[in-house]
Protein backbone atom coordinates (compact mmCIF):
# COMPACT_ATOMS: atom_id res chain seq x y z
CA UNK A 1 0.00 0.00 0.00
CA UNK A 2 1.01 3.26 -0.57
CA UNK A 3 2.23 5.61 2.65
CA UNK A 4 -0.37 8.24 4.43
CA UNK A 5 2.36 10.92 3.92
CA UNK A 6 2.78 9.64 -0.13
CA UNK A 7 -1.59 10.00 -0.32
CA UNK A 8 -1.43 13.23 1.59
CA UNK A 9 1.28 15.17 -0.14
CA UNK A 10 -0.33 18.42 -1.55
CA UNK A 11 -0.69 18.83 -5.40
CA UNK A 12 -0.39 15.04 -6.35
CA UNK A 13 -3.80 14.54 -7.32
CA UNK A 14 -6.63 16.63 -7.91
CA UNK A 15 -9.98 17.24 -6.11
CA UNK A 16 -11.60 14.10 -8.26
CA UNK A 17 -9.66 11.90 -6.06
CA UNK A 18 -9.07 13.76 -2.93
CA UNK A 19 -12.33 11.41 -1.11
CA UNK A 20 -10.08 8.49 -2.18
CA UNK A 21 -7.29 9.47 -0.42
CA UNK A 22 -8.79 10.73 2.61
CA UNK A 23 -10.58 7.39 2.79
CA UNK A 24 -7.56 5.56 2.09
CA UNK A 25 -5.49 7.45 5.06
CA UNK A 26 -8.20 6.54 7.54
CA UNK A 27 -8.92 2.75 6.23
CA UNK A 28 -4.83 2.27 6.42
CA UNK A 29 -5.04 4.01 10.32
CA UNK A 30 -7.32 1.25 11.16
CA UNK A 31 -5.08 -1.61 9.64
CA UNK A 32 -2.23 -0.17 11.73
CA UNK A 33 -4.52 0.36 14.74
CA UNK A 34 -3.32 4.13 15.19
CA UNK A 35 -7.07 5.04 14.86
CA UNK A 36 -8.98 3.21 17.47
CA UNK A 37 -12.52 3.00 18.33
CA UNK A 38 -14.26 5.94 19.69
CA UNK A 39 -11.76 8.30 17.80
CA UNK A 40 -13.10 11.49 16.51
CA UNK A 41 -12.39 12.78 13.24
CA UNK A 42 -13.81 16.37 13.13
CA UNK A 43 -13.89 17.82 9.70
CA UNK A 44 -11.74 21.00 10.38
CA UNK A 45 -9.06 19.20 11.47
CA UNK A 46 -9.50 16.77 7.92
CA UNK A 47 -10.13 19.67 5.39
CA UNK A 48 -6.66 21.08 6.67
CA UNK A 49 -4.78 18.32 6.80
CA UNK A 50 -5.64 17.40 3.22
CA UNK A 51 -6.01 20.67 1.65
CA UNK A 52 -9.85 19.99 0.65
CA UNK A 53 -13.42 21.54 1.20
CA UNK A 54 -15.87 19.85 3.68
CA UNK A 55 -17.79 18.43 0.90
CA UNK A 56 -14.37 16.32 0.08
CA UNK A 57 -14.47 15.30 3.63
CA UNK A 58 -17.94 14.29 3.81
CA UNK A 59 -18.10 12.14 0.74
CA UNK A 60 -15.09 10.26 2.54
CA UNK A 61 -16.72 9.66 5.53
CA UNK A 62 -19.93 8.65 4.09
CA UNK A 63 -17.99 5.91 2.38
CA UNK A 64 -15.92 4.63 5.40
CA UNK A 65 -19.60 5.03 7.35
CA UNK A 66 -21.00 2.55 4.45
CA UNK A 67 -18.31 0.23 5.15
CA UNK A 68 -18.90 0.25 9.02
CA UNK A 69 -15.62 2.05 9.96
CA UNK A 70 -16.57 5.13 10.36
CA UNK A 71 -20.20 6.12 12.60
CA UNK A 72 -21.99 9.56 11.30
CA UNK A 73 -23.12 11.32 14.64
CA UNK A 74 -25.92 13.94 13.75
CA UNK A 75 -24.55 17.50 15.24
CA UNK A 76 -21.63 15.25 16.73
CA UNK A 77 -19.49 14.70 13.94
CA UNK A 78 -18.29 11.33 12.63
CA UNK A 79 -16.02 8.88 15.19
CA UNK A 80 -13.80 5.41 14.39
CA UNK A 81 -16.58 2.91 14.91
CA UNK A 82 -16.86 0.88 18.38
CA UNK A 83 -18.38 -2.84 17.38
CA UNK A 84 -20.24 -4.05 20.07
CA UNK A 85 -19.98 -7.51 21.46
CA UNK A 86 -22.65 -9.04 19.15
CA UNK A 87 -21.40 -7.12 16.57
CA UNK A 88 -17.18 -8.55 17.22
CA UNK A 89 -19.15 -12.31 17.15
CA UNK A 90 -20.48 -11.67 13.89
CA UNK A 91 -17.23 -10.41 12.64
CA UNK A 92 -15.25 -12.99 13.22
CA UNK A 93 -18.14 -15.64 12.35
CA UNK A 94 -18.38 -14.01 9.17
CA UNK A 95 -14.46 -14.01 8.75
CA UNK A 96 -14.03 -17.74 9.27
CA UNK A 97 -16.39 -18.57 6.62
CA UNK A 98 -14.96 -15.98 3.75
CA UNK A 99 -11.74 -17.08 5.05
CA UNK A 100 -11.36 -20.85 4.71
CA UNK A 101 -12.80 -20.58 1.16
CA UNK A 102 -10.12 -18.02 0.32
CA UNK A 103 -7.25 -20.33 1.96
CA UNK A 104 -8.93 -23.11 0.00
CA UNK A 105 -8.62 -21.35 -3.26
CA UNK A 106 -5.09 -19.52 -2.58
CA UNK A 107 -3.74 -22.99 -1.78
CA UNK A 108 -5.05 -24.54 -5.41
CA UNK A 109 -4.00 -21.23 -7.26
CA UNK A 110 -0.64 -19.31 -5.47
CA UNK A 111 2.31 -19.70 -7.21
CA UNK A 112 5.45 -20.60 -6.41
CA UNK A 113 6.56 -16.70 -6.69
CA UNK A 114 3.24 -15.75 -4.98
CA UNK A 115 4.27 -18.44 -1.80
CA UNK A 116 7.97 -16.41 -1.87
CA UNK A 117 6.43 -12.99 -1.50
CA UNK A 118 4.02 -14.14 1.51
CA UNK A 119 7.80 -15.63 3.01
CA UNK A 120 8.91 -11.89 2.74
CA UNK A 121 5.67 -10.63 4.40
CA UNK A 122 6.37 -12.87 7.05
CA UNK A 123 10.14 -12.03 7.63
CA UNK A 124 8.86 -8.42 7.62
CA UNK A 125 6.02 -9.20 10.07
CA UNK A 126 8.94 -11.00 12.53
CA UNK A 127 11.32 -7.99 12.13
CA UNK A 128 8.52 -5.08 13.26
CA UNK A 129 7.39 -7.28 15.95
CA UNK A 130 11.04 -7.52 17.05
CA UNK A 131 11.43 -4.28 17.27
CA UNK A 132 7.97 -3.47 18.79
CA UNK A 133 6.72 -1.82 16.16
CA UNK A 134 3.18 -1.83 16.38
CA UNK A 135 1.58 -0.20 13.98
CA UNK A 136 3.79 -1.70 11.37
CA UNK A 137 3.19 -5.25 12.79
CA UNK A 138 -0.78 -4.61 12.45
CA UNK A 139 -0.45 -3.69 9.40
CA UNK A 140 1.77 -6.31 8.07
CA UNK A 141 -0.53 -8.81 9.66
CA UNK A 142 -3.71 -7.43 8.78
CA UNK A 143 -2.02 -7.31 4.58
CA UNK A 144 -1.08 -11.03 4.98
CA UNK A 145 -4.77 -11.92 5.17
CA UNK A 146 -5.37 -9.46 2.45
CA UNK A 147 -2.44 -10.90 0.16
CA UNK A 148 -4.05 -14.93 0.60
CA UNK A 149 -7.31 -13.24 -0.68
CA UNK A 150 -5.57 -12.18 -3.30
CA UNK A 151 -4.39 -15.14 -4.02
CA UNK A 152 -7.63 -16.82 -4.18
CA UNK A 153 -8.43 -14.75 -7.65
CA UNK A 154 -11.86 -14.18 -6.15
CA UNK A 155 -12.45 -10.56 -6.54
CA UNK A 156 -16.16 -11.28 -4.96
CA UNK A 157 -14.92 -12.46 -1.76
CA UNK A 158 -11.93 -10.31 -1.63
CA UNK A 159 -13.91 -7.09 -0.99
CA UNK A 160 -16.15 -9.10 1.35
CA UNK A 161 -12.80 -9.78 3.61
CA UNK A 162 -11.18 -6.05 3.00
CA UNK A 163 -14.59 -4.60 4.88
CA UNK A 164 -13.85 -7.89 7.30
CA UNK A 165 -10.19 -6.61 7.96
CA UNK A 166 -11.00 -3.09 8.77
CA UNK A 167 -13.67 -3.78 11.23
CA UNK A 168 -11.87 -6.23 12.97
CA UNK A 169 -8.81 -4.59 12.80
CA UNK A 170 -10.65 -1.75 15.53
CA UNK A 171 -12.07 -4.54 17.90
CA UNK A 172 -8.11 -6.33 18.43
CA UNK A 173 -6.43 -2.24 18.02
CA UNK A 174 -8.96 -1.74 21.29
CA UNK A 175 -9.28 -5.18 22.66
CA UNK A 176 -6.83 -7.72 22.43
CA UNK A 177 -4.73 -8.44 25.12
CA UNK A 178 -0.93 -7.31 24.78
CA UNK A 179 1.97 -9.97 23.94
CA UNK A 180 0.35 -11.65 21.53
CA UNK A 181 2.05 -11.01 18.35
CA UNK A 182 4.48 -14.11 18.50
CA UNK A 183 1.69 -16.56 18.64
CA UNK A 184 -0.32 -14.57 15.50
CA UNK A 185 3.00 -14.80 13.85
CA UNK A 186 3.41 -18.58 14.44
CA UNK A 187 -0.32 -18.99 13.49
CA UNK A 188 0.24 -17.44 10.01
CA UNK A 189 3.76 -19.51 9.69
CA UNK A 190 1.71 -22.54 9.89
CA UNK A 191 -0.72 -21.48 7.02
CA UNK A 192 1.61 -19.94 4.70
CA UNK A 193 3.67 -24.01 5.26
CA UNK A 194 0.24 -25.76 4.18
CA UNK A 195 -0.59 -23.13 1.11
CA UNK A 196 2.99 -24.01 0.27
CA UNK A 197 2.29 -27.63 0.47
CA UNK A 198 -1.30 -27.42 -1.50
CA UNK A 199 -2.59 -28.64 1.64
CA UNK A 200 -6.26 -26.85 1.34
CA UNK A 201 -7.72 -29.11 4.20
CA UNK A 202 -4.42 -27.99 6.29
CA UNK A 203 -4.66 -24.50 5.90
CA UNK A 204 -8.83 -24.60 6.58
CA UNK A 205 -7.59 -26.42 9.49
CA UNK A 206 -4.75 -23.65 10.54
CA UNK A 207 -6.85 -20.39 9.18
CA UNK A 208 -9.70 -21.46 11.53
CA UNK A 209 -8.08 -22.16 14.56
CA UNK A 210 -5.77 -18.85 14.27
CA UNK A 211 -9.39 -17.02 13.55
CA UNK A 212 -10.93 -18.67 16.57
CA UNK A 213 -7.75 -17.87 18.73
CA UNK A 214 -7.32 -14.33 17.80
CA UNK A 215 -11.72 -13.58 18.96
CA UNK A 216 -10.14 -15.59 22.02
CA UNK A 217 -7.55 -12.99 22.88
CA UNK A 218 -10.16 -9.93 22.66
CA UNK A 219 -11.32 -8.59 25.92
CA UNK A 220 -12.67 -5.37 27.08
CA UNK A 221 -10.66 -2.62 28.02
CA UNK A 222 -10.64 1.63 29.03
CA UNK A 223 -10.11 3.36 25.46
CA UNK A 224 -6.42 4.83 24.64
CA UNK A 225 -6.31 9.15 25.50
CA UNK A 226 -7.10 11.25 22.52
CA UNK A 227 -4.17 12.27 20.71
CA UNK A 228 -4.55 14.76 17.38
CA UNK A 229 -5.49 13.44 14.52
CA UNK A 230 -2.58 14.45 12.68
CA UNK A 231 -0.45 12.32 15.06
CA UNK A 232 -3.11 9.15 14.22
CA UNK A 233 -3.01 9.74 11.14
CA UNK A 234 0.52 9.96 10.54
CA UNK A 235 0.93 12.65 8.85
CA UNK A 236 1.96 16.22 8.22
CA UNK A 237 -0.83 19.20 8.07
CA UNK A 238 -1.52 20.78 4.97
CA UNK A 239 0.05 23.75 4.50
CA UNK A 240 -3.33 25.77 3.47
CA UNK A 241 -5.51 26.52 5.98
CA UNK A 242 -8.84 26.89 3.57
CA UNK A 243 -11.88 24.73 3.59
CA UNK A 244 -13.81 26.47 1.22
Amino acid sequence: MSTVRAVARHGQRDEVSADGRIYQSIFEGVLNQRLTPGTKLPEPELCALFGVGRAVVRRALEKLAHDGVVVLRPNKGAVIAQPTREETREIFEARRAVERALVELAAQRASVEDISALRKQLADEHEAMHRFDQPSWARLASEFHLRIAALSGNATLERYLTELISRSSLIVGAYERVGNAPCEHDEHTAILDCLELRDAAGAIAHMTAHLQSLEARIETSDMPGTKRLAHLLGIEPHRSTSTE
